[in-house]
């Protein structure tokens, strides 16, 4: 089939921005789909922890083609040309992760976030981006898991290459027994060999959820506040927080995080609650942490709302982007080449229970069971857009105080 103008006119302008950026990076990231059958409220889940050497990331609201949209995109993408992750206003979502066992030669990566622009502008459901898979075969250079959740419950993950991809769909028991699919940096289906990355993520992600399975814990709650925030690595068995130090305040334990789920290039986290039906797609709510996991609070946001918390979005950086690097370079001190990626766990917990992190998870706890309260009441009555816009402004600037507050008292 012809593929459309505009389609053309963004893989041509992606082109013309990979030129520009120099050679794609396969950066990690951990991503996860959960089926709404696995799920306790009968809503999908999907999540994406963003690594990447582009640190300064926000939030836009965009008037895509068909719908508008909320998503994750590079501060310096003024004129959303990609997105990383993102929600549109059918509640259908979309990410990625990098995989370069699926790419064709080096500039195999290019379109992957202007395929997703494409993609959440055009999509509302799994079925929709098939279909735009089927439509786009041999036209688009991308190299990539795709996870997508809908408004129907359904998750699935696309191993997507130029001219192929593979279905995993978590509903099916053959490929996700339990509901949910995990994924890093590789491919299951790719002719070569060890040919991606992120087999300790990987192995660390599986185990995680397996026990929030057994335990009934498949929530926002568990991905935010645990898998996102992870600094385990198992194959040196090294649990940072479970011994974060002695009693002797003189002594800082560093941990790196090369290959931990929060990794020193972690930018960004998104985690969609999907809809509990289309009818009420206006429910599906983004949580955004815009920083390294670990250095920041998660803020909830909609498209309902059409539009995004100053704090998070703006005309240049994002206020709290900007805020949760400050918080990085004080758990990273030292920044002499690869002594950038020592985490002091010191700063973060200390034996006392205190702490960057125990304060971080009370704010975001908070956040939680105030958001969780206002979606049960919107629920039973559609707000107006005013109403959801001056919640998620209200919820980004309580965030973005108490972590001023907190960051200026240590400093």
């Amino acid at each position: 089939m012809r593929y459309g103008s505009s389609l053309a006119r963004q893989l041509i302008l992606a082109a013309a921005v990979f030129l520009f950026v120099g050679r794609v990076m396969l950066i990690p990231c951990t991503v996860a789909v959960v089926s709404g059958k696995a799920t306790a409220d009968g809503r999908p889940l999907l999540w994406k922890n963003r690594d990447t050497n582009t640190i300064p990331n926000k939030l836009v609201y965009v008037q895509g083609e068909k719908y508008a949209f909320i998503g994750l995109v590079d501060a310096w993408d003024k004129n959303v040309m990609s997105i990383w992750s993102g929600i549109n206003s059918a509640g259908f979502a979309i990410m990625n992760s990098a995989s370069g066992d699926l790419a064709d030669g080096e500039t195999g990566m290019m379109n992957n976030g202007t395929f997703m622009r494409l993609a959440i502008g055009t999509c509302a459901s799994v079925e929709d981006f098939e279909r735009l898979l089927q439509e786009t075969a041999g036209k688009r250079r991308v190299g990539s898991n795709f996870g997508v959740i809908d408004a129907h419950g359904r998750a699935c993950f696309f191993e997507t290459g130029a001219d192929f991809y593979v279905k995993f769909d978590a509903d099916d028991p053959r490929v996700a027994p339990r509901g949910y699919i995990v994924r890093t940096n590789y491919a299951f289906t790719s002719s070569q060999k060890n040919g991606g990355g992120g087999y300790i993520r990987f192995d660390r992600i599986s185990h995680l959820f397996q026990a929030a399975d057994a335990e009934g814990r498949l929530n926002v709650s568990f991905i935010l506040k645990e898998a996102a925030r992870d600094l385990v690595n198992e194959k040196l068995h090294s649990y940072p927080l479970s011994h974060p130090g002695t009693k002797d305040t003189t002594f800082s334990l560093y941990i790196n995080t090369n290959d931990t789920i929060n990794r020193n290039t972690s930018v960004a986290v998104s985690v969609f609650h999907g809809a509990p039906s289309p009818d009420k797609a206006y429910l599906s709510t983004m949580w955004v942490l815009l920083g390294q996991p670990v250095c920041t609070a998660a803020v909830p946001v909609w498209v309902h709302a059409e539009a995004v918390p100053e704090i998070c979005g703006g005309e240049g950086e994002s206020p709290l982007n900007i805020l949760a690097r400050d918080v990085a370079a004080y758990l990273y001190p030292d920044r002499r080449s690869h002594m950038a990626q020592y985490l002091n766990v010191t700063r973060l917990v200390n034996y006392k229970g205190s702490g960057i992190l125990p304060y971080l998870l009370d704010v975001e706890n908070k956040v939680l069971k105030e958001t969780g309260s206002k979606l049960e009441s919107w629920a039973k009555m559609r707000p107006d857009s005013e109403e959801v816009r001056a919640f998620q402004e209200k919820t980004a600037g309580f965030v973005y105080d108490r972590l001023c507050e907190f960051f200026l008292d240590i400093k």
